[in-house]
């Protein structure tokens, strides 16, 4: 196991909070939740942490594994196992509290941004909090439970998902996002792309990044949060 990219605590919950926090050239913004994948908040997280810092964000990784990072499947999985879902929901609600209590952001709600198990986290912390989150973006994961209650969602959703993820089939994609849309009359914004799981991390050891791919959600995705937090 390696070593996380902290640089901040915050209060959780009457608990101490980590994190990797990186603010704009202009020192005020909008706030950003940046959430992990299952490796850890490796230097990916927080070198996606400081690209949305650059593009004006205030912009929070919450290290919900307290330290540990890995580029070793096995204890990736591991490590997500002994995640306590509610120790995850409560560092992520302390991030929000930090960024809206912070005096360089602006605004009275969030975005959430999720890569992989931190899709899936970016969609449940923006049903939980409800308008303290005006945008989520998941990147190639979901909520684990497929029955997942959305009805708390009150913000504007931009999906982002791989054709070839094994890991995540399309219908599962597609399902969800007819949920979201039943539950809260949002009409979820879902891209598909040509390509495999993680294809946004350059040091993902599967292979599957995917520069281009990753290039276009990129700017979909500073486009559509700068479109709800600005």
């Amino acid at each position: 196991m390696g070593g996380s990219r902290q640089n901040v605590t915050f209060p959780s919950n009457g608990a101490t909070a980590h994190g990797h926090l990186a603010l704009p050239p202009a020192g005020v913004g909008p706030g950003l939740v940046v959430v992990q994948e299952w490796w850890g908040l490796t230097s990916h997280i927080a070198a996606m942490t400081q690209r949305f810092a650059a593009e004006g964000f205030v912009a929070l990784a919450p290290d919900l594994y307290g330290g540990a990072t890995t580029h070793d499947g096995a204890e990736a999985a591991e490590l997500q196992r002994a995640l306590p879902a509610e120790r995850a929901a409560r560092d992520l609600r302390g991030a929000v509290d930090f960024l809206l209590d912070h005096p360089q952001v602006v605004g009275d709600a969030v975005g959430v941004v999720g890569f992989c198990m931190g899709g899936g986290f970016a969609l449940t912390l923006a049903a939980q909090e409800g308008d303290r989150v005006a945008a989520v973006v998941p990147f190639y994961g979901l909520p684990t439970d497929p029955e997942f209650d959305y009805r708390g969602l009150t913000a504007h959703v931009l999906g982002h998902f791989a054709e070839r993820d094994r890991s995540l089939p399309v219908a599962r994609v597609d399902e969800a996002a007819i949920r979201i849309g039943e539950a809260t009359d949002l009409r979820p914004e879902i891209h598909f792309y040509p390509a495999g799981h993680a294809f946004m991390n350059d040091e993902n050891l599967r292979g599957t990044h995917d520069g281009l791919q990753a290039r276009i959600a990129w700017q979909r995705t500073v486009t559509f949060l700068w479109g709800h937090l600005g």
